[in-house]
């Protein structure tokens, strides 16, 4: 079965921290990368991986302070996250691949594709906002988290950071992720930038999803040309650990299609 472990991965020294990643899946196949969300690491992936993996070299990366990356320096931007993977893109000598970002990774890989960067082929989005408004309710939630709540909603996913983690500090990781939610700056959401975006785009979002709104999600797709959105029904945030049959049967049609 092809699954991300964080047994056979590489570290690379990047904006100094050292970025985690992972191949796995088909080696002789067109390149397929995972970026994942807040507070999480590439394995929120595996339910995808080996489906896709008979097809696909997957690459799985860990974000700076997440699974078995370090926070490094500076502080946290998804400016910075889109600069780590684009480093190990490169380390990897790769010229083109799909996407797959869920939540912040989806939201680097935004920027990046906005960017006028021609590495990424296809994009899939899940739970990614582009823009984060001043009046979204979503803004106090970020706001008002502690790493207590988090603990508290998340034991299982908190007590694998800090098995995994080389440098674990919850605390810091938590304080680094609110202020990359809440950043108003260039560092922070694509924003309008987005209509820069030629890659071919899957906006996907979960009915139930508390975060991000219908409303956020299809204005992403209205602002990208021939972009396509999937709203799934009964599901949330992490569609591709809640509704794995259903994604992957859009996910084969769009990144098979020409």
């Amino acid at each position: 079965m092809t699954v991300f472990n964080h047994l056979d991965g590489v570290h690379l020294q990047v904006n100094g921290a050292r970025i985690y990643y992972e191949q796995q899946g088909n080696k002789d196949g067109p390149a397929l990368l995972f970026l994942h969300g807040g507070l999480g690491d590439m394995q929120t992936f595996n339910m995808l991986a080996p489906h896709l993996g008979k097809t696909y070299r997957l690459i799985g990366i860990d974000s700076q302070g997440h699974g078995k990356s370090t926070l490094g320096i500076y502080p946290l931007t998804y400016r910075r996250i889109q600069e780590d993977v684009e480093a190990v893109i490169r380390h990897l000598g790769i010229t083109s691949t799909s996407v797959i970002g869920h939540s912040d990774g989806g939201i680097a890989a935004l920027r990046s594709a906005a960017s006028g960067k021609t590495w990424i082929d296809k994009l899939i989005t899940i739970g990614a906002h582009w823009s984060l408004s001043l009046d979204d309710p979503t803004r106090e939630m970020y706001a008002n988290i502690t790493a207590a709540d988090w603990c508290e909603m998340f034991p299982r996913e908190v007590d694998r950071y800090l098995a995994l983690n080389p440098e674990p500090d919850f605390e810091r990781l938590m304080a680094a992720v609110r202020q990359l939610w809440l950043d108003d700056s260039e560092a922070g959401y694509p924003g309008e930038s987005v209509r820069n975006i030629r890659a071919r785009l899957l906006v996907v979002r979960g009915d139930e999803d508390q975060l991000v709104s219908r409303t956020n999600a299809v204005e992403l797709a209205d602002r990208v040309a021939g972009a396509t959105f999937l709203n799934l029904p009964f599901t949330d945030h992490s569609v591709q650990e809640s509704q794995v049959q259903w994604l992957l049967s859009v996910l084969d049609e769009f990144l098979q299609k020409q």
